[in-house]
């Protein structure tokens, strides 16, 4: 299959489908942190009209989508018009004429606004003793089927380290370790969908 990964500059759900024989590309604003698989550089959207695919998995920025961002649309009342341009974003992704649509992002006004997510995941379903909580909206796509249960092992860790993703201390990439998408994950899209 031709998969489109949208939103991804770290190559690893890329990579996941790339493994398993598909064409797969990334595509992002930003350069590719994983140079050696194929990356579109621009705006996704302008993308999906030069190319036709059967799968997307896309992963919209949260900034401004995340339930986390609310205490900022009190603060600052100019924000909630980046919040309507990341909520039409979404809606032109899950409207791409793509047959099989996976949209990803955390806990937040998708479900409000758009409509529920079809599964809600955490990585230790999927081999990683870690909570992050996060939606999937599912378009010809069946739901992700846990592959390895570590939630003993995840409750047995201290707060700080089951929710590292969550407690990442504040810096200038604090944004990148917290978009990434974990590789168990990545690998039963890969193998379920692929």
């Amino acid at each position: 299959m031709k998969i489109l990964i949208a939103c991804e500059f770290s190559g690893i759900v890329r990579d996941a489908f790339a493994a398993r024989g598909h064409v797969a590309i990334s595509c992002d604003l930003l350069p590719t942190e994983r140079p050696e698989g194929t990356h579109w550089q621009g705006d996704v959207l302008d993308f999906i009209k030069m190319q036709n695919f059967d799968m997307m998995i896309a992963h919209p920025p949260c900034t401004f989508l995340a339930v986390s961002g609310n205490r900022w649309m009190k603060e600052r009342p100019e924000r909630i018009s980046d919040r309507e341009k990341a909520l039409a974003f979404v809606r032109a992704l899950m409207d791409a004429d793509i047959p099989r649509i996976c949209i990803e992002n955390p806990k937040g006004v998708i479900s409000s606004r758009i409509r529920k997510p079809d599964q809600i995941i955490q990585p230790w379903q999927f081999g990683h003793p870690e909570t992050k909580e996060t939606h999937l909206w599912l378009k010809g796509l069946p739901t992700l089927e846990p592959t390895t249960d570590l939630r003993e092992q995840m409750n047995g860790r201290a707060a700080k380290d089951r929710g590292r993703v969550h407690h990442a201390a504040p810096g200038p990439d604090r944004w990148k370790e917290r978009s990434r998408t974990f590789a168990g994950i990545a690998k039963a899209m890969a193998e379920q969908w692929g």
